[in-house]
């Protein structure tokens, strides 16, 4: 809780505060206390004017949880309005997500940038797909010709990443197929990181993975589709992976209303969830970097990041591994700081220590955000 010197209990913006309990600054660090002053993690006591008002938080701190796979300004049929847009990322924020991967988005959001109250956002631009080869109204839809270009185009839009749509369901073949032939996608990703952005995909199936790897993909989202033959490429290569596992539960849903039609595509879909934890587990072995994402804005909610660490825990991954992927390692990823001196205070605390329960992460008791407590 936050209490002031007299013990009186309040929520105030931009205190000097004493973090004091148990603050995890890295995966094996923690310390008894750090100082948030002028909105900047101190690792000393303040002197002078900032000693003057200090009021002490006391609990299990951590940084700012991510969420590395979300879309702001989006829901089920396209962009939304700023007000709905507002809600979906205060809703991440009452969940403690502070740092935001929106993985494509058609919404111009960049009035968050203006609003400290606001977690930090990193866009990828819009997403770019094949010509009605993706969920209507989301995506910027061009055929290989124009990808190149296009990659630019949303590059500019971004903050250091592209988001293509690597698969999705080819309605000829009935099932999913790759979207992009491997010269246009080694090509379209050579432009993105000449102009200096990272490339993730959206990838369910099997068939786009080895020859985006080869390309030199940076991230793959989803990855359902990894086998015993792209694990170890993507190991090698260093390639991420954000599994969004409380989406992949929607699967069987997917395949429910498609299996009339094209019953290929809904044994597939199936299959897929079927095999999805021992899929990530086996990732986490071979050593692939895995990182924390809802894909909240489509047809999920906002607010899931919590369930989302559970998921990957239930995956296989380790518990100080699940919580990693949600904190120090998902912002040394993004290139943003923890609990570091120096840094911005963008912290969370919790009345118990979510090492010994990962669940204590679905009930945040104070949210620090550029170091002022945020209530609700």
């Amino acid at each position: 809780m936050v209490t002031s010197s007299d013990g009186a209990s309040t929520v105030a913006g931009g205190p000097t505060l004493h973090i004091r309990g148990t603050v995890l600054v890295g995966p094996t660090e923690t310390l008894d206390e750090v100082w948030v002053i002028g909105g900047r993690i101190s690792l000393t006591a303040p002197l002078g004017d900032a000693a003057r008002d200090v009021r002490t938080v006391t609990g299990w701190a951590l940084p700012g949880l991510v969420d590395a796979h979300c879309h702001v300004g989006l829901d089920a049929h396209g962009a939304v309005d700023q007000p709905t847009a507002e809600q979906q990322i205060r809703t991440d924020r009452s969940a403690g997500a502070l740092l935001l991967r929106d993985a494509g988005s058609p919404a111009d959001t960049r009035w968050v940038d203006e609003r400290p109250d606001l977690p930090r956002l990193i866009r990828a631009g819009r997403h770019i797909a094949r010509t009605r080869r993706y969920i209507r109204n989301y995506a910027a839809e061009v055929e290989p010709d124009d990808l190149v270009a296009e990659v630019l185009t949303q590059s500019a839009r971004g903050d250091g990443w592209i988001k293509l749509v690597g698969d999705w369901i080819d309605r000829d073949l009935g099932d999913l197929a790759a979207c992009w032939p491997p010269e246009v996608a080694r090509a379209a990703i050579d432009a993105a990181h000449a102009a200096g952005a990272r490339v993730t995909a959206h990838c369910f199936a099997e068939a786009a993975l080895a020859d985006l790897v080869d390309a030199g993909i940076d991230c793959v989202e989803h990855a359902t589709g990894l086998t015993e033959h792209t694990i170890p490429l993507f190991a090698e290569r260093g390639v991420a992976i954000v599994p969004t596992l409380v989406n992949i539960a929607t699967f069987e849903n997917i395949a429910r209303g498609a299996e009339a039609k094209f019953p290929a595509y809904a044994a597939h879909m199936r299959d897929l969830h079927a095999r999805r934890y021992e899929t990530i587990g086996a990732a986490w072995d071979a050593g692939i970097p895995i990182y924390v994402g809802t894909d909240a804005g489509g047809s999920l909610p906002h607010g899931l990041v919590a369930a989302e660490v559970a998921e990957l825990h239930r995956a296989g991954l380790p518990t100080d591994a699940a919580l990693a992927a949600a904190t120090w390692s998902a912002r040394a990823w993004l290139g943003h700081p923890a609990l570091t001196e120096g840094a911005p205070a963008d912290l969370v605390v919790y009345p118990e220590d979510p090492r010994a329960d990962l669940g204590v992460l679905a009930a945040p008791e104070l949210v620090i955000l550029r170091g002022r407590p945020i209530a609700g």
